[in-house]
């Protein structure tokens, strides 16, 4: 048998490319470093973005919240005036039927100052007029009270010492009113002072205190005799 020399021994093959393997990893190194600076850039922007598109959102629910209180008021004032209008149309509604009834009242009133008011018509006329207050109705006009154009009615005039203004001194048809709207003036006969009656008592007025006057002057002044006369230099 053969045996091979010693001092000849194969070494393992290495790989030539073995002592450039650190210089690439270094390479990389500084690429995901260079990398690095271009990612906050896009994190940046990115956040700029949501935060322009946060504003968008703030403007467009300040909007959409201003409209729906617009629309709340408007429905408000909308209720508040069919409120208002269905009142009056009610009262505008009672006031025809009441202004209706007035003669059938002034018939009752008619009657009851008669003594005819009596049976089973008293019963009705009294829940006719029972109805009428429920509703509103309210009558007024008295004797004795001063007159007002804007409430009477004057039909008849005559002059009266007993007064001094002009006076209802007799009540012809009371008036009627529904809360401050008057349904027919009071018709009334008046009465005025007497012509000259009002001057003449101011003049014996003013004539008794001229009178009164000149007594509290003269029982002031000093009896000149009972003093022995002025005195004399």
């Amino acid at each position: 048998m053969t045996e091979e020399p010693k001092g000849f021994q194969e070494e393992p093959d290495v790989p030539s490319e073995a002592g450039d393997t650190k210089p690439e990893h270094g390479k990389d190194s500084g690429a995901a470093e260079e990398a690095a600076p271009g990612a906050g850039g896009g994190d940046a922007q990115e956040l700029t973005a949501l935060r322009a598109q946060l504003d968008q959102v703030r403007t467009a629910l300040n909007e959409r919240t201003a409209d729906l209180q617009r629309l709340q008021a408007e429905y408000q004032n909308y209720r508040r005036r069919v409120e208002r209008d269905r009142i009056a149309v009610r009262e505008i509604a009672v006031a025809n039927l009441l202004t209706e009834l007035l003669p059938v009242l002034d018939d009752i009133g008619r009657a009851r100052e008669h003594g005819e008011l009596v049976g089973g018509f008293k019963s009705v006329a009294e829940s006719l007029e029972t109805v009428a207050a429920k509703l509103g109705l309210q009558q007024f006009g008295k004797e004795g009270e001063p007159f007002d154009p804007l409430v009477h009615e004057a039909l008849m005039h005559s002059y009266s010492p007993d007064v001094t203004q002009t006076t209802c001194v007799q009540i012809l048809q009371p008036g009627y009113r529904l809360g401050e709207r008057n349904l027919r003036p009071a018709r009334v006969a008046v009465a005025e002072p007497q012509p000259g009656s009002t001057g003449s008592a101011g003049a014996a007025g003013k004539a008794a205190d001229e009178s009164a006057d000149d007594a509290d002057t003269k029982a002031e002044q000093p009896d000149d005799e009972e003093n022995g006369g002025p005195d004399q230099g």
